[in-house]
């Protein structure tokens, strides 16, 4: 089965937790994997370590702060890009652009925000709206893209967060940052595990204090955005969440993505994409009607499923059909083969029943349709 795994990690300080990065590594071998918070200038960041055990890296160091970096398992990822267009403040790295077996992967750590308010919470609203305008630049080029990273953004109260009652004054979870967010999804990237899990309580970060991790007390911030060629691909979407549990762990948990290019995930991946952008049309109205500007987030949500849906219909043929070769400039999805024995994927079971649910609903829904008059017909 034709398989392609892709990561992000907030590794929060990557001298400090080098061995749990190698740990989680060696053990789920992802494909391609984004590090956010690395912590640490270009010339400390571990290359040959990571060589030694089959991954080529790009990195963006910074010391102490910030810093992104993208791995790839059997092949080294090539540059496209450092830092956003027209970022007027390039001291801080937070972001990277490369391409990796036929995907442009786009590595990301967008800004805190806090305190809320004030010039910090500005910079982040600014970040945010360079990352939309080159974000939909991707679109427009038509290359596979995905956007991963820790966004800093809880998207609803409803499924991101244990209890938002304690967070109403971060900027996580103001109004402002979500519309961001929704607007970002409406261009028509696709929210990977929202789409696999639905309105399930999924977390991806557990603060260390007041006991977040041993409560599962935790928030969704760190996401994997697909465009409309790519989504209808996605296979499974989950959180190493054991990689928190370990001594001296980040805050963070490992979040990934599964993509599949049999004609069976293409046909569940393109009804998970289109549920996925109905659903976030609801949520987001449910949600930042709260706050400010409920109007315009709907709206978003409205234009994200049109977009998606209709590049879940033509499910683009380049990403269908692994490329010949893998040079930087190919917009076709080579993807690695499927790993067997002990390295193989958990839960076929599990994602074959899934399967079979979707296709029943998709015949339900085909025939709900069939018996309904068409426009214009008389009942």
């Amino acid at each position: 089965m034709a398989r392609l795994k892709i990561a992000t990690f907030n590794i929060n300080g990557i001298r400090a937790r080098q061995d749990a990065l190698l740990e989680w590594l060696e053990r789920e071998q992802p494909d391609i994997a984004c590090l956010q918070e690395l912590k640490a200038p270009d010339e400390a960041f571990p290359q040959a370590e990571l060589e030694r055990i089959g991954y080529g890296a790009l990195w963006h160091g910074q010391k102490s702060w910030n810093g992104v970096a993208i791995l790839a398992r059997g092949s080294k990822p090539e540059e496209q890009r450092r830092g956003l267009p027209n970022d007027p403040d390039e001291s801080q790295s937070r972001y990277l652009e490369a391409d990796v077996q036929g995907l442009r992967v786009a590595c990301l750590y967008l800004p805190n925000g806090n305190p809320w308010p004030g010039p910090k919470f500005d910079y982040k609203l600014a970040w945010f709206a360079r990352l939309r305008t080159h974000a939909s630049k991707l679109l427009k080029d038509d290359v596979p893209t995905i956007l991963c990273g820790d966004f800093n953004v809880v998207p609803t109260d409803e499924l991101d967060i244990y209890n938002p009652a304690s967070w109403r004054k971060d900027a996580l979870l103001q109004p402002e940052s979500r519309e961001a967010w929704f607007a970002l999804l409406g261009q028509g990237w696709t929210d990977a595990i929202r789409a696999v899990h639905g309105d399930a309580r999924i977390y991806t970060f557990w603060d260390y204090f007041r006991k977040h991790w041993d409560r599962d007390a935790g928030l969704r911030i760190d996401h994997l955005l697909l465009s409309p060629s790519l989504a209808p691909l996605l296979r499974d979407a989950g959180v190493d969440r054991w990689v928190r549990g370990q001594p001296g762990a980040s805050d963070h948990a490992p979040t990934w993505v599964e993509l599949d290019t049999t004609a069976k995930a293409t046909r569940v991946g393109r009804a998970r994409a289109e549920s996925s952008a109905r659903s976030a049309t609801s949520i987001a109205r449910a949600s930042v009607a709260k706050g400010r500007g409920a109007g315009k987030t709907a709206s978003a949500g409205a234009e994200g499923a049109a977009t998606r849906k209709a590049g879940a219909a033509s499910v683009t043929k380049t990403v269908a059909r692994p490329a010949k070769t893998a040079s930087a400039r190919t917009r076709s999805a080579t993807v690695a083969p499927a790993p067997t024995g002990a390295n193989a994927p958990k839960g076929g079971t599990k994602l074959a029943t899934k399967a079979v649910k979707v296709r029943k609903a998709l015949k339900a829904t085909k025939a709900t349709k069939a018996t309904k008059p068409t426009k214009g017909a008389k009942a």
